[in-house]
């Protein structure tokens, strides 16, 4: 079963989208796989002490983008496959680089210094 105990609560954004981008998230870094049982909305919802309803948002969403499986009564399970895993890796991928080239641009660095900074800041974590 996906595990929620590295899940935090941010102060900003939809709480539904944070549980949508830690769930794409473990499948973009491939910790969570196919078939994965996803935990209910009921006790994920106790365990991170929001309103199911919030859950059931996130795991709709999901289900739209064909990332999980719902039945009515049933357990939950992920559906990934590589092309699944791909595109969902990709759309963070874009996502975050957009964000920060916007906080760049907002800042008035040059391309030049934001990859050097990066660069930078690759090394100093590592190449892993």
């Amino acid at each position: 079963m996906i595990s929620f105990e590295q899940f935090v609560l941010e102060d900003s954004g939809p709480i539904y989208i944070q549980i949508i981008r830690y769930m794409k998230q473990g499948i973009a870094a491939g910790t969570i796989g196919d078939q994965e049982e996803i935990p209910s909305r009921r006790a994920l919802s106790a365990l991170l002490g929001v309103n199911p309803n919030t859950i059931q948002k996130a795991y709709h969403m999901l289900e739209e983008e064909g990332v999980i499986s719902s039945r009515s009564g049933a357990k939950s399970y992920t559906c990934v496959d590589d092309g699944v895993r791909e595109r969902i890796r990709l759309e963070l991928l874009a996502g975050d680089t957009q964000m920060w080239v916007k906080a760049m641009k907002g800042l008035a660095v040059s391309k030049e210094e934001a990859f050097a900074l990066a660069e930078e800041i690759w090394e100093r974590w590592g190449e892993g």
